[in-house]
This record gives structure tokens, sequence and C-alpha cells, in this order.
């Protein structure tokens, strides 16, 4: 009877070590599977963009500061000194207005010493006149000769002459005095002091500054492959620093050659200030929108990643996610679109918005918005 027991324990024991070791055999020979099966992911239609044929103005931006076209200096045209300035610094002053006063004692001093060769020379000619008729009467009767004759005309045309030159030498004075006096050229404001009260001025030296705010000037750089599409007399919308709204202006002029080693185009552009708003050294931003006629493959910008250099979106084709590299061209901010020159073709589907997390071939299907709101996304989206 012990002997059977026994025999039924040690058989039941080694039933067990048996069982254990073919599960341990089992579980080595079929490990689990590390890629189980993902569910695929889910978008809806609305998350799909089709690429489509559609014009794209071209929009073309550059920046610069604002310019005075309409800027004088007013400087000293004689070497004096500076008795008095009447202006300063946002002084407004109307063209013809005078200024300031400088020490033209030596100029008029000149212009005296020129009238009094001029009244000389007059009074020299006026001699040489009573004289030439006088003799030409003596003449008539015989009494002198043709050669005393000849000699009183000889005088006569030698003191015009030196009247002549007395007279030009006179309107110079009276030029030098006149350009002397300090006269504002322009209405405008008083942009800076050159000077003060008192300083001994050499010629052609500035006194003051002013410039006329109601037309000014944006100067910038544009592209050399861009300046082709741009003409004298095109709208500009111009946004100037510290204000929102925006301001129409035209490009008034574009300069023919290319700056050294920017390889680029100055344009100026002409925006009308009469309410003088905007100051001469601000900075603006001008935009200008070509318009174009050529059908061009779209996408929203939304849809466009940009990595390390490389552009690419992610389409969903044969329900698996592919990652195509595409070319892009214009952009348009406005409508928030970009053009893509090669990598789609139409009818592909692509995501309209970016994700986070998305894999090359990992499995995705359309579905409608309602099943979506049940199964979300398992993908977050980026900020953009």
């Amino acid at each position: 009877m012990r002997k059977s027991i026994w025999g039924v324990i040690g058989i039941a024991i080694i039933a067990m070590m048996s069982g254990s070791w073919y599960i341990a055999a089992q579980s080595k020979a079929t490990p689990p599977s590390k890629n189980m099966a993902r569910p695929a992911l889910e978008f809806t239609a609305q998350e799909l963009q089709l690429p489509r044929y559609e014009p794209m103005p071209l929009s073309i931006e550059f920046a610069g500061t604002l310019q005075a076209p309409k800027t004088a200096i007013v400087r000293a045209k004689a070497q004096a000194s500076l008795l008095r300035l009447d202006v300063a610094e946002g002084s407004r002053i109307q063209a013809g207005q005078s200024i300031g006063q400088l020490d033209l004692t030596s100029i008029l001093a000149l212009r005296n010493d020129r009238q009094a060769h001029v009244d000389a020379a007059r009074a020299q000619v006026t001699l040489a006149q009573k004289n030439l008729e006088s003799n030409q009467r003596l003449a008539d009767q015989n009494f002198i000769s043709p050669t005393a004759l000849q000699t009183q005309r000889t005088n006569l045309e030698s003191a015009t002459s030196t009247l002549r030159s007395a007279q030009a030498q006179l309107q110079q004075a009276e030029v030098s005095l006149r350009e002397a006096q300090l006269i504002a050229p322009i209405k405008g404001i008083v942009s800076k002091r050159h000077a003060l009260p008192g300083e001994k001025l050499a010629a052609e030296q500035a006194i003051v500054t002013i410039v006329d705010l109601e037309k000014l000037e944006l100067a910038g750089s544009v592209a050399l492959h861009e300046v082709s599409k741009l003409t004298a007399g095109q709208a500009v919308r111009v946004q100037v620093e510290g204000t929102v709204e925006t301001v129409e202006g035209k490009i008034a002029r574009i300069a023919p050659i290319a700056e050294a080693g920017t390889r680029s185009i100055n344009v100026y552009v002409l925006i009308e200030n009469p309410q003088e708003k905007f100051r001469a050294g601000q900075y603006a931003n001008a935009k200008v929108q070509v318009g174009d006629t050529t059908p061009r493959l779209t996408l929203p910008s939304s849809a466009l990643v940009s990595l390390s250099g490389q552009d690419y979106v992610w389409t969903l084709e044969n329900q698996r996610l592919v990652r195509r590299i595409v070319t892009v061209g214009r952009r348009d901010a406005a409508t928030g679109r970009v053009e893509i020159l090669t990598g789609l073709t139409p009818g592909i589907q692509v995501l309209g918005a970016r994700f986070d997390n998305l894999k090359e071939g990992a499995a995705a299907k359309i579905v409608s918005a309602k099943s979506s709101a049940v199964t979300p996304l398992t993908s977050a989206p980026l900020k953009p």
C-alpha cells in the first residue's frame, strides 16, 4: 500500500516538472512580439487638403528709412561773423524768410568801392564823349587832323570798356551781398542748427538744415530677381514704425545699377505726408502686390513642415502616411497659401495641419467627425 502511494506521488511530481519545462520551452520558442499591431491613426476629411491650381499674387517686401527729398542747407556765402540766428530746431519757416544776419561790413565796403569805380568810369565816358563831339566839329572845319579825331574815338572806346568792367565788378559784389543774406530757400522745419551767434564762419560753412516733410521717400533694397517685376508709379502699402495702419505710396524711381556687394537694387517709394504725421529717419516696411494670371499648384501654408532647411508635407496614400519632400515657390500671407513647385500632384490627400510623432508608413484612415471625436488622434498638433 505504501509503495503504491509513493509511486503515485512520484508520477505527479514528474508530471508537474514536465509541464513547467514545456511552458518554459514554449515561452523561449515564441517570445512576445515587440511590434504589436498599432491602431490606425484617424483623420477627418476637414484635416485633409487637396492641392489645387489657382493664381497667386506675388508680394515683394522691403524695408528702409524715411527720407525727406526736399532738404536744404543754408550756408554762409562769405567769410563773416554770425551776428544773430532767429530760428532753432523745430522752428517752422517759410520760403524767403530771413533766419538771421551775418556781419556784412566787408562785403558792403567792397560793394561801395565797386560802385565808386562805376561812377568814375561813367564820368570818363561822359568826358570822352564830349571831347569827341568837340573834335568832330573842329575836324569838319579842318582845324584838326583826322588822326587827332581818331585818337578821341579810341579814348571813348577805352572809357566805355572801363565802365563795362566796373559795372560787371559791381554786379558781382551785389550778388555776393544778396547771397550773404540768410534767407530760407524752402518752406519747412529747421532740423538742425550748425552754428551759433558770434561764431566766425568760413565760406560755405553750414548754418541750418531745413526739411520739408510734406513728401517723404522710403529707400529700400530689392533683390535682383524681384526688381524686374517693379515699375515706377506702382502702388505700395507702407507701414511706418510705431503705427498700426498702413499708408498708400507709389514707386518714385528705381536705381539703374545694383549695389556692389549686396547684388540688390535701391527702390524709392514716395509717400504723401501733408499732415506731417511721419518724420524723416523713421523705419518703415513696404509691400508691393504683383498680380498673377498663371494657375499654380498651391496648398495651405499650415500643411508645410520645415526641418533643417528642407520642406516636406505628410500625405495619406493607400491608407499609409507618406512623407513627401517638396519645393516651394511663392507665398501669399494674405490667403495663407504657398506654391508647390515639385513633389506633389493634384489629387493627393495632404494633412492640412502639422502633427507630432508621425511615422513614415504608419497606418492611417479617414473617419467621420463624429467617429473621430470618440477615438481621438494619437498625435498632438504642433504649435505654429
